[in-house]
C-alpha cells in the first residue's frame, strides 16, 4: 500500500480526541469517538494490504499473523510488562487482583469481553483499571481472526464482488448495534458483533472505492463534510449520548470520507492540514501514544488522589508524547522492521509464548489474591458482604436493565420481612449499596422492604448512563408498574445524583409527582459521600503520609447539592446521608 501522510494525520487526530477526552477537558466530550476512527483506518489499511498479497500471490494466514504480530505485539507487551511493574508497587491488594484479571484478559485478547462482563467504560471506577483501553485492541485481533479468511473467499470465489458481501455485512453489523444499544448497551459498546460494521466499512472503502474525485470543488466539499462530522461528535457528544449505535455513524463516515477525499489527484485543504509533519509524526506514534497515555492517567489519578488538574495534566501529555516516542523508536521500528530475516512461523512462537506468559502472570495475581503481603499493615476497611456480588445481581441489581430486568421476582428481591407495609427501594447503585446494610439490621426494621434497582440509572424519566438513557426509561416505567401491582405503599428513591446534576433537580420532581398522584409516600435519600478515588485507597495513602484519613475536602461533589435537592421535593421527605456518615 502506498504511504498516505493524511491518514497518519488522520490518525493524530483520532488519538488526541481520547487523550484529551480521557485527561477530563471538557470541549472534547466526546473524545472517545477517535476509537471509532481508529477502527475505519484499521479496516481500511488492513483491506488494502490483504488484496494486495492476493493480487501479488502472497497472501498466507502465516504471512498475515506474522505482520500483525510484529506490528502489534511488542509496544503492546512492552506497555503491559512496565504497567506490571508499576501495579505491583503501588496498587492495594484488590486492586492489583482485579488488574492481574484484566491482565490475563488483555494477554488472550479478550479484554473486551472481560470488561463488558464486569462493568462499563463510563463507570465510575473504570478510573482504577489501568489496562481498560485494550479492549479495542481485543476488538481488532477478533476481527483479524475472520477477515482474512472472507477476504480469500470473496477474492478466489466471488469474483471480487466485494460490495455484494461486504455491503450487507456492514448493514447488519450496524442495524445489530442500532438495536443493541437500547437494549445491551454495554455488550453493543465493548463486543465485535457490534463494531464489526466499523471495520468492514473501511475495508468496503478499499476493496470497492467509490469513482475517483477529478473535480477539485467536490474533494474539498467531501474533505470538508468528513471534518465536520468528526468535529460534531467530538465536540458534542458526551457520556449520555447512546452509543455507539446510529451516533457512531458521525466519526465512522467523516473518516471514510477523509480517506476517500484524500485519494483524489490533488490534495485537498483537509488532507494537506493532515499531512503537516506534526500531524505526522504524531501519527506514526499514535498506537504507542494510545497506549501509555491511560495507564498514566490512572496511576497519576490512584497516587494523587484525584483527578489530574491543568498542571498535571499537561505533565501527563508530555509524559505520553516522551514515553510513546521511545516505544515506537526503539521498540515498534525494529520489530516491524528487522534487520534479519526472521522466519514467519518463528515469530508467531514467540508471540504467542510471551502471550502466554502474561496469561500466567495474570493467574499468578489471581491466585496470590493480589499479593497482600506487598502491604503487611494494610487492613482493608471494606467489610467482607460489601460489594456488587451481595446486591442481589441479576435478579434485583441490573447493570443491562433493558435486557433482563424482566427477571425482577416479588419473592426474590424482598429483603426484610419486617411488616404488612411494604417499601420499595428504587434507584441505581447507590440504591443497592444500602442493601448489605439492610439484611444486616434486617430484625430491627419494621418494614417489608422490596429491592428494585439498576445500574446507572436513576429514578428520573429519561435519563440513564452514558449509552442506556433509553433501556433506564423502560427500566423505570417499570417500576410504576411493580408499585401498583405489589400494593407498595412507600417508595424511597436513591441514586448518584450528582452524575446528573442539572437534569436531576428538573426532573426528579416528574417521579415525585407520579408517586404522590398513586397515593405513594416518597422518601428521598440524598448523594452518599463519594471520593475521588475508592475509600479505601484515600484512608490508606492519608494516613501512610501522617494526614486525616477523611474528610469533608475529600468529598468529590458539591454538598451543596443535597441542600438542593432538599429544597426541591421538601425536607419533610429529604433524607441527607452526609449528615450521618461525614461528621468529622
Amino acid at each position: 500500500m502506498k504511504y498516505r501522510a493524511d491518514i497518519d494525520g488522520l490518525r493524530a487526530v483520532a488519538v488526541l480526541s481520547v487523550i484529551l477526552f480521557h485527561l477530563g477537558i471538557s470541549i472534547f466530550s466526546g473524545g472517545f469517538v477517535g476509537v471509532d476512527v481508529f477502527f475505519v483506518i484499521s479496516g481500511y489499511v488492513i483491506a488494502k494490504s490483504l488484496e494486495g498479497d492476493l493480487i501479488q500471490e502472497q497472501f498466507s494466514l502465516v504471512r498475515f499473523y506474522n505482520k500483525r504480530i510484529r506490528r502489534i505485539f511488542p509496544a503492546l507487551f512492552a506497555m503491559m510488562g512496565a504497567v506490571w511493574l508499576v501495579a505491583l508497587v503501588i496498587l492495594l491488594p484488590a486492586y492489583f487482583l482485579n488488574f492481574s484479571e484484566s491482565l490475563l484478559a488483555a494477554s488472550a485478547f479478550s479484554s473486551n469481553i472481560y470488561f463488558w462482563r464486569e462493568w462499563g467504560y463510563f463507570s465510575p471506577d473504570s478510573i482504577t483499571k489501568p489496562l481498560l483501553h485494550t479492549w479495542s485492541l481485543a476488538v481488532e485481533e477478533q476481527y483479524y481472526i475472520f477477515a482474512p479468511i472472507l477476504t480469500w473467499i470473496v477474492f478466489r470465489f466471488f469474483k471480487r464482488r466485494w460490495l455484494t458481501i461486504f455491503g450487507p455485512a456492514v448493514l447488519l453489523s450496524l442495524l445489530l448495534s442500532i438495536y443493541c444499544t437500547e437494549r445491551t448497551p454495554t455488550a453493543d459498546f465493548f463486543l465485535l458483533p457490534g463494531r464489526a460494521w466499523e471495520l468492514l466499512l473501511g475495508a468496503l472503502l478499499a476493496h470497492r472505492p467509490p469513482p475517483p474525485l477529478h473535480a477539485r470543488w467536490l474533494a474539498e466539499s467531501i474533505a470538508a463534510l468528513g471534518a465536520a462530522l468528526i468535529a460534531c461528535a467530538v465536540f458534542t457528544f458526551s457520556h449520555e449520548t447512546p452509543f455507539p449505535g446510529l451516533a457512531a455513524l458521525l466519526p465512522c463516515a467523516g473518516a471514510a470520507l477523509l480517506i476517500y477525499a484524500g485519494q483524489s489527484p490533488s490534495l485537498t485543504l483537509v488532507s494537506r492540514v493532515l499531512s503537516i509533519k506534526p500531524m505526522t509524526w504524531c501519527g506514526k506514534i499514535s498506537y504507542s501514544l494510545y497506549l501509555v497515555h491511560w495507564p498514566l492517567i490512572v496511576f497519576f489519578y490512584y497516587m494523587m488522589l484525584g483527578p489530574p488538574k491543568v498542571g498535571g495534566a499537561i505533565l501527563i501529555l508530555i509524559a505520553s508524547f516522551v514515553i510513546a516516542y521511545m516505544s515506537w523508536r526503539f521498540v515498534e521500528q525494529p520489530f516491524r522492521n528487522p534487520n534479519v530475516q526472521w522466519k514467519q512461523k518463528r515469530v508467531i512462537l514467540y508471540g504467542l509464548s510471551i502471550a502466554a506468559f502474561f496469561v500466567a502472570l495474570g493467574f499468578l495475581g489471581m491466585r496470590e489474591k493480589g499479593f497482600p503481603s506487598r502491604f503487611p499493615e494494610y487492613v482493608s476497611p471494606v467489610i467482607a458482604d460489601s460489594g456488587h456480588l451481595h446486591w442481589n445481581a441479576g435478579s434485583c441489581f441490573f447493570t443491562e436493565a433493558a435486557l433482563n430486568y424482566h427477571n425482577w421476582n416479588l419473592k426474590r428481591c424482598t429483603i426484610t420481612h419486617g411488616g404488612k407495609t411494604r417499601v420499595l427501594l428504587w434507584g441505581d447503585s447507590h440504591a443497592a449499596h444500602y442493601v448489605v446494610g439492610l439484611k444486616a439490621y434486617a430484625d430491627k426494621i419494621p418494614y417489608t422492604i422490596i429491592q428494585y434497582n439498576g445500574g446507572a440509572c436513576p429514578p428520573v424519566p429519561l435519563l440513564g448512563n452514558a449509552f442506556n438513557a433509553r433501556s433506564c426509561r423502560r427500566f423505570n416505567e417499570n417500576a410504576f408498574r411493580i408499585i401498583h401491582d405489589n400494593h407498595i405503599s412507600i417508595v424511597v428513591l436513591s441514586a448518584r445524583w450528582a452524575n446528573h446534576r442539572e437534569k436531576v433537580l428538573s426532573r426528579l420532581s416528574e417521579t415525585v409527582a407520579k408517586l404522590d398522584k398513586m397515593g405513594v409516600k416518597v422518601f428521598v435519600i440524598g448523594q452518599s459521600p463519594e471520593f475521588a478515588v475508592n475509600a479505601d485507597v484515600l484512608y490508606y495513602y492519608r494516613k501512610k503520609h501522617g494526614l486525616t484519613p477523611l474528610n469533608d475536602a475529600d468529598i468529590n461533589f458539591d454538598p451543596k447539592l443535597n441542600d438542593m435537592l432538599a429544597r426541591l421535593i421538601g425536607h419533610n421527605r429529604f433524607i441527607n446521608p452526609l449528615k450521618a456518615l461525614c461528621n468529622g
